[in-house]
């Protein structure tokens, strides 16, 4: 008989390989699935992984792993940070979505005018929407003792509502002859994304993610708020006793998580989005825990995981234009992902034991 046994602390062995080994079991899983729906499931890992980077078209797609992977890098290295607390913010896709909508409409207030002030009026109201967004479930969390992860949860549906609302009325473009949605704000030199190489797609978004991981690994690893956050997380009774303020790291842990979802919101609606649509949301806020998780929470490793997640989407849409591959089989291959992170991730505090039945 197989029984778990709890070891006295985490493999850290355990802890570097279960993403890989998750990784594999995927793959192999996903292979069967698409088996099973009829694709040939060679064919179908090729398209996904090997075609995007090495394939007759990865001069475009290699561009676009980038913008598919910056806002997910961005969003998952605030999460991680509030994670790692044990702080569990769950809405994120809702604090990118009130980024997006903060940022569109500090821009559109001020619609033609080309004035130079405007895009870092819209990076701030894009940081400031998802940070306000989030400090709600913070606040009541630390006056009231509520559940942040529910209410971050049920944020994120009252965020697509107001997304909604903002796309068929108040934000909707007044020379788009009713149909819904915002202007065209690529078409808007002020308020469009430009691009960090010509040609490419690259936008400042990218940089940004970028630059979130280095801050982000300075803060965990040489400063003594990252220290704070590690001892809350690991040892919450320790840290009452060092005097961690615990309200005041949900806080932070939350309005920083808020603030680069809102971040990633802005640079995503002034870039590959170009406006504020009724499906601008596509599930970056959810799939950016998956990268968190699958990066160890780790800012390096965020930076790998939100890549590997980046090419499932790149080559996602190369398995449907060249396969006719369903879009609800590509986004349950990410879902399996997480499945087998978390199901291989008990290795990573238990060890198998085998033990003998007792006799009866």
């Amino acid at each position: 008989m197989i029984t778990l046994e709890k070891r006295p602390e985490p493999s850290r062995g355990w802890s570097l390989a279960t993403p890989l080994l998750a990784v594999i079991l995927t793959v192999l899983a996903g292979g069967l699935v698409f088996a099973a729906l009829g694709y040939d499931p060679v064919a179908t890992i090729r398209a996904i992984f090997y075609e995007p980077i090495f394939g007759q078209n990865s001069f475009y797609y290699l561009p676009q792993l980038l913008v598919k992977a910056g806002p997910l890098i961005l969003i998952a290295n605030g999460l991680a940070i509030g994670f790692r607390a044990g702080i569990w913010n769950i809405g994120a896709e809702g604090q990118y979505i009130m980024g997006a909508i903060f940022a569109a409409a500090a821009g559109l207030a001020f619609y033609p005018s080309e004035s130079f002030l405007i895009w870092p009026l819209m990076i701030t109201a894009g940081a400031v929407g998802g940070l306000l967004w989030a400090l709600i479930p913070a606040i009541l969390r630390v006056k009231f003792g509520t559940n942040e992860i529910l209410v971050s949860l049920m944020l994120v549906y009252v965020a697509e509502n107001i997304l909604s609302s903002a796309a068929v009325s108040w934000l909707r473009n007044p020379e788009g002859m009713g149909f819904p949605g915002s202007r065209n704000l690529s078409q808007w030199d002020a308020a469009s994304n430009p691009e960090i190489i010509a040609g490419t797609g690259m936008h400042w978004g990218v940089a940004a993610a970028c630059i979130a991981v280095i801050l982000a690994y300075v803060l965990m690893a040489r400063h003594i708020l990252g220290f704070q956050i590690r001892l809350a997380g690991q040892s919450p009774r320790a840290a009452a006793f060092s005097g961690v303020n615990p309200a005041r790291l949900v806080l932070i842990c939350m309005g920083v998580a808020g603030l680069l979802a809102g971040l990633a919101g802005m640079f995503e609606v002034t870039g590959p989005a170009r406006k504020i649509s009724i499906d601008f949301n596509v599930g970056y806020g959810f799939t950016a825990i998956i990268v968190a998780f699958l990066g160890r929470l780790h800012p390096i490793g965020i930076l790998l995981a939100g890549l590997l997640m980046g090419l499932t989407y790149i080559g996602g849409e190369v398995a449907q234009q060249s396969l006719g591959l369903p879009l609800a089989a590509i986004q349950l291959f990410q879902g399996m992902l997480l499945f087998f992170l978390l199901a291989v991730d008990v290795l990573t505090h238990y060890r198998p034991k085998r033990t003998q039945r007792a006799a009866s």
